[in-house]
């Protein structure tokens, strides 16, 4: 099993970035796809980006395309997510999730979670 640690999380105003980062450690972090999903009070926990082991493939919920980016670093065993022109509405607890299945956007494809970073955009 991945363990997974988040961190870069904040009190930010609207219009503002952050970085979050995912470390991971555990023997079988080689060839797993890392995701980030999102999940704010009273909603499910929904899907923000994804990336594949060799960093050729990302994927982007509709809501973030164009505003937050994911990469990795393998030789570090770090994820991270770049969300730029925060707005309000991506005020949420961030989590990193690992799965060696390839890609997903569902939140059962996912094995290993952190245990999340809370992410707050105020006006």
């Amino acid at each position: 099993q991945v363990q997974l640690v988040e961190s870069g999380g904040g009190l930010v105003q609207a219009g503002d970035s952050l970085r979050l980062s995912c470390a991971a450690s555990g023997r079988t972090f080689v060839g797993t796809t890392i995701s980030w999903f999102r999940q704010a009070p009273g909603k499910e926990r929904e899907f923000v980006a994804a990336i594949s082991w060799s960093d050729i493939l990302t994927f982007y919920s509709d809501s973030v395309l164009g505003r937050f980016a994911i990469s990795r670093d393998n030789a570090k065993s770090a994820v991270y997510l770049q969300m730029n022109s925060l707005e309000p509405e991506d005020t949420a607890v961030y989590y990193c999730a690992a799965t060696r299945r390839g890609p997903s956007r569902q939140v059962s494809s996912y094995d290993s979670w952190g245990q999340g970073t809370q992410v707050t955009i105020s006006s």
